[in-house]
């Protein structure tokens, strides 16, 4: 399989457990040929690993390989990295580390990246928090990563997704939601509720003061976190029923709707009944039997 730039980096071996990825282009034309505004592009979270290192050594003297091999796709984390310019193209450098190694203030943060970097499929993996950890950060710490990566999917559904084709935020013909951007809470075009969901949802877990720490939350600003999940969950519910292409190819690169499904399940942060995205129903059952076990 031939990557672009490869020259460049086999010049360019990482060392120990590092990993050297090319990020994707932005998209920068809609489906329909309409040329998106350079500030209207998202940041490309998404990469292709182009070069990897033998591994880390453990304790014991033996290599453990890098989960990840040339040509995967990987999710990148929010900040971090190390920057590398080859041959007048831009590449990123990164290795595993443990928690313990991380950034005190974003490592929960870089953890869950991590894992969804390593296999976004392993959901147990990305759903279990590292020992000791408390519940309300690692709830909050989710719910912005799954507001994160819920822009690439509205991103995906502005090719489509237009004001004078889907005029109203619905699902099923049973389900049509309130924009509550507005002072008084009305109807709006299903593209403009995705973006005020997820403006709302992004300054709110943003607000000093209901999350001035990222150590340490308040019970009372945990409780808020509900809300946000049944707004957001609305952009998976309407992306199925009305974008079903655009909904399947993202949730095969990113399993996002059965990792968020698992997660408002395993902290009963929405109800079972409001989870109407069918292809999910294994999710709820695989949730409900685990809650019942425990």
């Amino acid at each position: 399989m031939h990557f672009p730039s490869q020259q460049a980096f086999r010049k360019f071996l990482p060392m120990f457990d590092r990993v050297l990825v090319e990020r994707l282009a932005a998209e920068t034309v809609s489906r329909g040929g309409i040329m998106i505004p350079e500030k209207s592009q998202a940041k490309v979270q998404q990469a292709t690993v182009v070069a990897v290192g033998p591994g880390s050594t453990n304790k014991d003297g033996k290599v453990t390989p890098v989960c990840v091999k040339v040509g995967d796709k990987v999710l990148l984390p929010e900040y971090g990295g190390t920057k590398v310019a080859l041959d007048d193209k831009d590449f990123y450098n990164w290795s595993d580390e443990s928690f313990e190694e991380m950034d005190s203030t974003l490592a929960v943060q870089q953890y869950i990246q991590q894992n969804i970097r390593s296999d976004c499929s392993n959901i147990e993996k990305i759903m279990e928090p590292p020992e000791g950890q408390d519940e309300g950060v690692w709830k909050y710490e989710h719910l912005r990563q799954f507001c994160l990566e819920l822009n690439g999917l509205a991103v995906k559904l502005q090719n489509e997704c237009h004001p004078d084709t889907c005029t109203q935020m619905t699902a099923t013909e049973q389900w049509i939601f309130l924009c509550a951007a507005h002072k008084t809470p009305k109807e709006c075009p299903a593209i403009d509720y995705t973006r005020h969901t997820l403006d709302g949802a992004a300054c709110l877990l943003n607000s000093n003061k209901y999350f001035p720490s990222r150590v340490s939350i308040k019970e009372s600003s945990v409780a808020k976190l509900g809300s946000v999940c049944r707004r957001i969950y609305r952009i998976f519910s309407h992306a199925y029923f009305h974008h079903r292409q655009i909904f399947d190819k993202y949730e095969n690169e990113t399993f996002l709707c059965h990792r968020f499904t698992r997660f408002v399940m395993k902290y009963n942060l929405m109800s079972k009944d409001n989870l109407i995205v069918p292809i999910l129903e294994e999710e709820v059952q695989s949730a409900t039997v685990g809650e019942s076990d425990a």
